[in-house]
């Protein structure tokens, strides 16, 4: 057939061509312009009733944790591992003995020293707790002393007479007695304060014993656990040489050994911190208390939770932009965290029960004045509304709807198709019909009996 057609056209003339493509294209055009005719544009509007329930706000941020549910297992200690007791894994209390050093000379010297240290540390104690009960009794021996030197000048005012010398006072010995009463005064302010000041000495005595303490049993021949928990990375074995971490000082010119890591302690129970940084803006509505929910990339299947332990309102600049430091105290938790992994937090900034809300992306805002369409009797009505809080999917309605009203949340305008049958202008060109079917309407051109349709 399509030889037939080629063999038509080149019998034909150019006039009698350009007929024919003239008629092919009005075909086109006629098909194209009866499957658009009918189009027309349909508007839906999505309405939700709208009811109490309770909103809760937060403010969002990102940081790390600061510290892990673990202890490390330190030592100062150099010479050779004599014994272990535990292997990884094992559960061990706070004390227990977790393995035995034999030490080398200069190793012997710095355990001698740091029990020297505790020792005169425990002595410091004791010294301060008889301080705070000699304060008490200069305290007290102080208040009598202006008591006494108050009555001096109760005497010398009411009676002209110096019953010491039975003559009247002189002007000498009026000034002493006023004197002493401001100097008996003064000497009781001292004693006083030294008495209210004892207590934290003797805190401070007491933290110098757990320093010294800790020191010597990190320089000991045994390694003690620091916690409760459960032993990992434990990196002794019989017979293994420890070698000590040790510098000198720039401005005494003495030895300073730190103490090396051999192994860590998880504890279950633990309690975790975290560091997010907040802007100026949401700082202002953080306080200390605040509930806060975490993720953690390490953990992304996981949510835990936790509180605002402290706000540093004091900040900090870096390139122009200021932060506020917010620590976080998680709950305790039963998995692994370690310090400087990633974490995501949700600060909890209020939490509203009972009031009315309506989805954030129903209201229009115009000129500072809030609206939501409604529908109401089946008509749409623009209404306005004042506003209360809101996070990103909810907003609270103070006034001007009520529980139950239809608020329009989405409006969606889509193209449809007339559904009735039309008939093609073009039906007598070449056989055309036009088939309808549903709402949708297509023209179809049927060419029949080859050239000769034409």
């Amino acid at each position: 057939m399509l030889k037939n057609v080629v063999g038509w056209l080149k019998n034909r003339s150019r006039k009698q061509k350009a007929v024919l493509v003239l008629l092919l294209s009005v075909v086109v055009w006629g098909g194209y312009k009866l499957a658009t005719a009918n189009k027309r544009s349909a508007t839906q509007y999505v309405t939700e009733k709208i009811a109490k329930g309770t909103l809760i706000t937060s403010i969002s941020g990102s940081g790390s944790i600061t510290s892990g549910n673990y202890n490390n297992v330190n030592t100062k200690a150099s010479g050779i591992v004599e014994r272990v007791y535990v292997t990884n894994g094992d559960t061990v209390k706070k004390g227990q003995k977790i393995a035995d050093i034999t030490l080398d000379d200069y190793a012997k010297e710095r355990q001698t020293a740091a029990r020297v240290t505790y020792l005169n540390a425990t002595v410091g104690v004791k010294e301060s707790l008889n301080n705070k009960a000699t304060g008490d009794i200069d305290m007290w021996e102080a208040r009598q002393a202006v008591l006494d030197a108050q009555e001096a000048v109760d005497d010398m005012e009411d009676n002209d007479t110096n019953p010491a010398t039975h003559e009247v006072y002189t002007d000498g010995e009026r000034a002493i007695i006023y004197k002493t009463l401001d100097q008996s005064r003064l000497a009781f302010s001292v004693a006083e304060a030294k008495y209210l000041n004892a207590d934290a000495n003797i805190a401070n005595s007491r933290a110098t014993v757990d320093a010294a303490l800790r020191n010597y049993q990190e320089s000991s021949a045994s390694i003690i656990a620091p916690a409760n928990g459960v032993i990992s990375d434990l990196l002794l074995a019989p017979g293994l040489v420890l070698n000590a971490d040790s510098t000198t000082s720039n401005t005494s010119g003495a030895t300073i050994v730190s103490a090396q890591t051999i192994g860590k302690i998880s504890n279950p129970e633990g309690q975790l911190m975290a560091t997010t940084n907040m802007s100026e803006v949401d700082v202002i509505n953080i306080k200390a208390g605040q509930k806060v929910t975490l993720t953690l990339d390490a953990y992304s299947d996981l949510t835990f939770t936790g509180k605002v332990l402290a706000v540093n309102t004091s900040g900090s600049i870096s390139s122009g932009v200021t932060a506020y430091p917010v620590t976080i105290i998680l709950d305790p938790v039963d998995v692994e965290v370690y310090p400087n992994m990633a974490v995501n937090v949700d600060i909890i900034t209020s939490i509203k029960n009972d009031v009315l809300l309506v989805p954030t992306t129903a209201i229009t805002i115009t000129n500072g004045e809030s609206t939501v369409l409604i529908k109401k009797d089946n008509k749409y009505n623009t209404v306005q509304v004042e506003t209360g809080s809101a996070n990103d999917s909810q907003t609270e309605i103070v006034s001007g709807l009520t529980e139950g009203d239809d608020v329009v949340t989405s409006v969606i305008t889509a193209q449809t198709s007339s559904s009735n049958s039309t008939t093609s202008p073009f039906s007598g060109v070449g056989g055309g019909t036009t088939r309808s079917s549903g709402n949708s309407t297509r023209g179809t051109f049927i060419m029949q009996g080859g050239p000769g349709g034409f």
